[in-house]
């Protein structure tokens, strides 16, 4: 029985993750670390020769295990090393970025600087970029990370973009929903010439990318976008990743511009002459 390999904290959280508790939810019951969840999980996987929660639940439910090769077993095992690996490289970027936006006082390009860094790593993605929405109702490519020189160039021509409806920008625009791309040259958009599409395959290289919208409230700040140079769509986890970053990227621009609008306001206030 599964009780005689497992010791009762590894058996309260099989049975809390089988039911479907998070590793947040678990850690903070227990009072215990994220990280320390997933290590007693890859443990409990471990023991009862299980590769999924499907195959743990059925088995808490006293389900005969099925046997699995020594190749089976190891196969398994390397995943889950290389899921917890990536899960704390995950908790230790999002620490990170929320120590530089602490930190910067409202200078915004080093925390921007940070999370493009850490979404192109963690995405697996060659290149990255920060739209702001303007005024107009445009877009204006603020930052990016490992654009090639000739796609930056553009955009500084371009200044602000006024994207159509059937680009990634426009339509994540108009839904404020992601939008992820396949393949930027099998879409109808690019054969009908479209400049911001042309560009971005021809001047960037990109095959696949996502649109993340960046959102305070209702209202639209900007779209988070990153690139691959080859047809390889971003799976769910990856697109999960990049909306953290989108989310802590508002977090950052929307401090930068109340830290501007302060600095203004005082700024302001010191220039009036004092009431005799």
């Amino acid at each position: 029985m599964h009780e005689d390999r497992l010791s009762p904290r590894e058996l309260e959280i099989a049975r809390a993750y089988a039911l479907g508790d998070t590793y947040h939810r678990i850690a903070d019951r227990l009072c215990i670390a994220p990280s320390t969840v997933r290590t007693h999980l890859a443990a409990i996987y471990r023991k009862l020769e299980v590769s999924s929660k499907l195959e743990l639940h059925k088995m808490l439910d006293g389900a005969t295990p099925s046997r699995k090769s020594q190749a089976e077993q190891a196969e398994i095992i390397s995943e889950l090393a290389l899921s917890l690996e990536e899960a704390i490289s995950r908790e230790r970027a999002l620490s990170e970025v929320l120590r530089i936006i602490s930190g910067t006082e409202g200078q915004v390009r080093e925390v921007i600087a940070a999370l493009l860094d850490y979404a192109l790593e963690l995405c697996d993605a060659e290149f990255g970029l920060l739209f702001i929405c303007t005024p107009t109702n445009g877009f204006r490519a603020t930052y990016s990370r490992g654009i090639p020189q000739a796609f930056q160039e553009w955009f500084t021509a371009q200044g602000e973009i006024l994207a159509g409806p059937e680009t990634a920008l426009g339509r994540m625009a108009a839904s404020h929903e992601v939008v992820n791309i396949s393949d930027v040259r099998a879409e109808e958009v690019y054969r009908t010439g479209d400049p911001l599409r042309d560009a971005t395959a021809k001047l960037g290289g990109a095959r696949s990318f996502t649109a993340i919208p960046m959102l305070a409230g209702k209202r639209l700040v900007g779209a988070f976008t990153i690139y691959r140079q080859s047809v390889r769509p971003f799976d769910e986890k990856a697109m999960q990743l990049a909306r953290m970053f989108a989310d802590q990227s508002v977090i950052a621009v929307e401090n930068a511009r109340m830290m501007s609008e302060l600095r203004s306001t005082v700024g302001q206030s010191a220039q009036k002459p004092a009431a005799v």
